[in-house]
Parts: C-alpha cells; structure tokens; sequence
C-alpha cells in the first residue's frame, strides 16, 4: 500500500464510493493515483479516463513523488515486450515492478 504525502491526499485517492467502483465515473473524485507509475492527477470528468498529472500535493504543497512513466516502458522494452500488442506481465499492472533493480 502506498504511502501518500498527507492525510487529505490519502483520504482522496482511497476515497470509495458507493454508486461507483471507478473513480473516474464518480464526479465526487478528484484524484487519481497510478501505482505503477506513481503518479498523482486531477481527474478530468470528460466520460473518459482523462487525468492531468500534478507535481505538488493540492492540500499540503509537498512535492510529489517523480513520475516513473519511462521507466516503466524502457523495462518493458528492455524484456521485449510491447505493451500495445503484447500481453502486460501481471507485476507491471501496478507498483511490483519497482522493486526490482534498475538495469541502465
């Protein structure tokens, strides 16, 4: 479980709702956190799946963590995979894939 910058962004990212089991179709979310990423957004209710990525925490100012977006597809690469066409291995589906070492 991933610890988050502050109790106010806790309580939003892990904030469930009883008439929607995603929050991008709740209009009461208003952020998303990606784990195998690690990235925070601002949910755009567009009747998509829009976010837009933040850098600092909206309500204690904390910078975020980086964005491990590249890393995660240069892994993927790496291992021959295409996420496009290629079936995802499970522990690239959310924050698993971190521990393991680096490769440069």
């Amino acid at each position: 479980m991933t610890t988050h910058c502050c109790e106010a962004m806790s309580s939003h990212v892990n904030a469930g709702c009883d008439q929607h089991d995603d929050p991008f179709d709740c209009p009461d979310a208003l952020v998303h956190f990606s784990a195998k990423f690690q990235e925070y957004g601002l949910i755009v209710h567009d009747g998509g799946t829009a976010g837009i990525t933040i850098d600092f925490c909206p309500w204690c100012g904390r910078r975020l963590p980086a964005s491990q977006r590249d890393r995660w597809f240069d892994e993927l690469e790496r291992r021959g995979i295409d996420p496009w066409e290629d079936e995802v291995p499970v522990e690239f589906q959310d924050d698993r894939w971190l521990a393991s070492p680096q490769q440069e």
